[in-house]
């Protein structure tokens, strides 16, 4: 009697098993799935940020090659300027030198710098008495005969003259009073030493054209004589005074 009772039992003993390990297997397949799909994801998600990792140094090696250019540009554009002062600084430097020299000129003919150099020595003196002129005018140096000459002497270039060893000036006047001429209120006699400085062939052909001063002079009776130097010297009008 209690033997068959058991035997009754087995069957359902058994089939709690049974739907125990197919629970266990399924729970089993749940958790491998889950944990394949979340490695899958990690996979993806590794493989997302990589790509977008890709993208941003992409982007940034862009940028910095963008930047590089404009680095470039910026620097021949540098340069370009750095040349255009170069050439410019040059041509100030040759407008400078320029400058130089005729401001140096410039005090020469206002006669605050001592004239030195080559040139010309010029003497007019009165012409031989002549017993039939009534009018002793005829043949004595005027203050006209001197004009003629300087601004002769100006004209060609003359970067200093002076007058009996007095330096003229751009202002300087001169008058005449019977045998003696006066120069910026100094009085000289004749013989009149005119001295020039400058290039000697120039100032020699301008005085010597046909028609010119020389010829004016000789017409006049004025006795010129004409020496050449290689050196003269002359003071400012600073040490004259």
């Amino acid at each position: 009697m209690k033997s068959n009772l058991h035997n009754k039992k087995a069957p359902l003993f058994n089939r709690k098993y049974f739907v125990l390990l197919i629970v266990c297997i399924i729970t089993g397949f749940f958790i491998g799935y889950s944990y394949n799909l979340s490695k899958d994801k990690k996979t993806v998600s590794s493989a997302s940020m990589y790509y977008q990792k890709e993208n941003t140094y992409r982007q940034e090696l862009i940028e910095q090659q963008e930047r590089n250019k404009e680095l470039t540009d910026e620097v021949n554009s540098v340069e370009k300027k750095i040349r255009a002062y170069e050439k410019e600084f040059a041509s100030n430097e040759e407008q400078y030198e320029q400058y130089i020299e005729e401001a140096e000129r410039l005090r020469l003919l206002l006669g605050t710098t001592p004239g030195e150099g080559e040139g010309i020595k010029l003497t007019l003196e009165d012409g031989e008495y002549d017993a039939a002129s009534t009018n002793p005018n005829d043949y004595i140096v005027h203050d006209s005969h001197i004009f003629k000459v300087i601004n002769e002497l100006k004209i060609a270039g003359a970067e200093a003259i002076a007058i009996n060893g007095q330096r003229l000036k751009t202002n300087s006047y001169i008058s005449c009073n019977g045998p003696v001429i006066t120069v910026d209120d100094k009085q000289h006699p004749a013989p009149f030493v005119i001295e020039a400085v400058g290039k000697q062939s120039v100032l020699i052909a301008s005085l010597e054209l046909a028609g010119g001063v020389f010829d004016q002079l000789l017409n006049e009776r004025v006795i010129v004589t004409l020496e050449k130097s290689d050196r003269i010297q002359m003071p400012s009008v600073n040490e004259e005074n």
